[in-house]
Protein backbone atom coordinates (compact mmCIF):
# COMPACT_ATOMS: atom_id res chain seq x y z
CA UNK A 1 0.00 0.00 0.00
CA UNK A 2 2.77 2.28 0.72
CA UNK A 3 4.23 1.78 -2.60
CA UNK A 4 0.84 2.61 -4.56
CA UNK A 5 1.03 5.97 -2.17
CA UNK A 6 4.23 6.99 -3.25
CA UNK A 7 3.52 6.30 -6.66
CA UNK A 8 0.63 8.18 -6.63
CA UNK A 9 2.58 11.15 -5.24
CA UNK A 10 5.17 10.92 -7.38
CA UNK A 11 2.63 10.68 -10.94
CA UNK A 12 -0.39 12.71 -9.60
CA UNK A 13 -0.48 14.71 -12.72
CA UNK A 14 -0.52 11.52 -14.90
CA UNK A 15 -3.88 10.08 -12.84
CA UNK A 16 -5.14 13.84 -12.89
CA UNK A 17 -4.86 14.23 -16.86
CA UNK A 18 -6.34 10.25 -17.35
CA UNK A 19 -9.41 11.25 -14.51
CA UNK A 20 -10.00 14.45 -16.90
CA UNK A 21 -9.93 12.26 -19.98
CA UNK A 22 -12.25 9.53 -17.88
CA UNK A 23 -14.95 12.25 -17.48
CA UNK A 24 -14.43 13.77 -20.89
CA UNK A 25 -14.84 10.37 -22.32
CA UNK A 26 -18.46 9.29 -19.74
CA UNK A 27 -19.94 12.99 -20.26
CA UNK A 28 -19.23 13.41 -24.42
CA UNK A 29 -19.52 9.50 -25.64
CA UNK A 30 -23.13 8.06 -25.39
CA UNK A 31 -22.54 4.30 -26.42
CA UNK A 32 -21.05 1.13 -25.74
CA UNK A 33 -17.53 2.65 -26.91
CA UNK A 34 -17.74 4.74 -23.85
CA UNK A 35 -17.49 1.66 -21.44
CA UNK A 36 -14.56 0.36 -23.67
CA UNK A 37 -12.62 3.61 -23.77
CA UNK A 38 -12.93 3.85 -20.05
CA UNK A 39 -11.25 0.09 -19.41
CA UNK A 40 -8.52 0.79 -21.82
CA UNK A 41 -7.91 4.08 -19.85
CA UNK A 42 -8.26 2.13 -16.64
CA UNK A 43 -5.93 -0.58 -17.89
CA UNK A 44 -3.48 1.35 -19.08
CA UNK A 45 -2.59 3.60 -16.11
CA UNK A 46 -2.62 0.15 -14.06
CA UNK A 47 -0.04 -0.93 -16.57
CA UNK A 48 1.86 2.13 -16.20
CA UNK A 49 1.73 1.90 -12.45
CA UNK A 50 2.87 -1.01 -12.45
CA UNK A 51 0.46 -3.22 -11.07
CA UNK A 52 0.11 -6.70 -12.27
CA UNK A 53 -2.94 -9.30 -12.85
CA UNK A 54 -1.08 -10.93 -10.14
CA UNK A 55 -0.99 -8.63 -7.77
CA UNK A 56 -4.43 -8.14 -8.87
CA UNK A 57 -5.69 -11.60 -8.46
CA UNK A 58 -3.81 -11.77 -5.20
CA UNK A 59 -5.37 -8.49 -3.70
CA UNK A 60 -9.30 -10.58 -4.58
CA UNK A 61 -7.76 -13.90 -3.09
CA UNK A 62 -7.30 -11.95 -0.23
CA UNK A 63 -10.03 -10.37 0.43
CA UNK A 64 -12.15 -13.24 -0.90
CA UNK A 65 -10.49 -15.75 2.00
CA UNK A 66 -11.11 -13.38 4.92
CA UNK A 67 -14.31 -12.69 3.52
CA UNK A 68 -15.26 -16.44 3.73
CA UNK A 69 -13.57 -16.91 7.36
CA UNK A 70 -15.27 -14.08 9.08
CA UNK A 71 -18.66 -15.62 7.53
CA UNK A 72 -17.64 -18.84 9.13
CA UNK A 73 -16.49 -17.71 12.36
CA UNK A 74 -20.24 -15.64 12.35
CA UNK A 75 -21.95 -18.81 10.73
CA UNK A 76 -20.17 -21.19 14.29
CA UNK A 77 -21.23 -18.36 16.83
CA UNK A 78 -24.54 -18.04 15.11
CA UNK A 79 -25.11 -21.70 15.81
CA UNK A 80 -24.00 -21.63 19.62
CA UNK A 81 -25.97 -18.99 20.34
CA UNK A 82 -29.35 -20.02 18.39
CA UNK A 83 -29.00 -23.92 19.15
CA UNK A 84 -31.84 -24.15 21.94
CA UNK A 85 -34.11 -22.51 19.37
CA UNK A 86 -32.94 -24.80 16.05
CA UNK A 87 -35.58 -26.98 14.26
CA UNK A 88 -34.43 -30.91 13.11
CA UNK A 89 -36.49 -32.01 10.46
CA UNK A 90 -36.14 -35.41 8.94
CA UNK A 91 -36.91 -35.58 5.85
CA UNK A 92 -38.65 -38.78 3.69
CA UNK A 93 -35.07 -39.85 2.12
CA UNK A 94 -33.54 -39.70 5.82
CA UNK A 95 -31.62 -36.44 5.30
CA UNK A 96 -32.14 -33.75 7.98
CA UNK A 97 -32.55 -29.97 7.76
CA UNK A 98 -31.52 -28.02 10.93
CA UNK A 99 -33.04 -23.96 10.88
CA UNK A 100 -32.89 -21.28 12.83
CA UNK A 101 -33.17 -17.75 12.04
CA UNK A 102 -29.69 -17.44 10.30
CA UNK A 103 -28.72 -20.87 10.20
CA UNK A 104 -29.17 -23.62 7.99
CA UNK A 105 -27.41 -27.12 8.14
CA UNK A 106 -28.31 -29.91 5.58
CA UNK A 107 -26.64 -33.44 6.22
CA UNK A 108 -27.37 -36.82 6.35
CA UNK A 109 -27.17 -38.66 9.45
CA UNK A 110 -23.26 -40.31 9.85
CA UNK A 111 -22.07 -38.50 7.06
CA UNK A 112 -18.96 -36.46 8.52
CA UNK A 113 -20.48 -33.49 6.49
CA UNK A 114 -22.79 -31.28 6.29
CA UNK A 115 -24.43 -28.08 4.08
CA UNK A 116 -24.02 -25.05 5.61
CA UNK A 117 -26.25 -21.86 5.08
CA UNK A 118 -25.70 -18.70 7.11
CA UNK A 119 -28.44 -15.93 6.42
CA UNK A 120 -29.68 -17.23 3.00
CA UNK A 121 -26.08 -17.54 1.86
CA UNK A 122 -24.42 -20.93 1.16
CA UNK A 123 -21.04 -21.40 2.97
CA UNK A 124 -20.57 -24.84 1.02
CA UNK A 125 -19.89 -28.21 2.55
CA UNK A 126 -18.27 -28.19 6.06
CA UNK A 127 -16.53 -31.36 8.22
CA UNK A 128 -18.66 -31.66 11.47
CA UNK A 129 -16.65 -29.73 14.22
CA UNK A 130 -17.27 -30.37 17.67
CA UNK A 131 -19.41 -26.68 17.51
CA UNK A 132 -21.49 -28.54 14.66
CA UNK A 133 -21.66 -31.60 16.33
CA UNK A 134 -23.25 -29.62 19.70
CA UNK A 135 -25.76 -27.49 17.55
CA UNK A 136 -26.93 -30.84 15.88
CA UNK A 137 -27.20 -32.73 19.02
CA UNK A 138 -29.21 -29.89 20.72
CA UNK A 139 -31.64 -29.60 17.80
CA UNK A 140 -32.33 -33.17 17.93
CA UNK A 141 -33.10 -33.02 21.47
CA UNK A 142 -35.79 -30.15 21.27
Amino acid sequence: MNMLFEFLQQNWLIFLIALIILLVVINVVKTMVKWALVIVIVAAVAVYSGISWNDINQVVTTVKDETVQKLQDQALQAMIDEAKKATYEVQADGSFIIKTDNIELKGTEGSSKVEVSFKGVSLGKWEINDTIKTFMDTAKQR
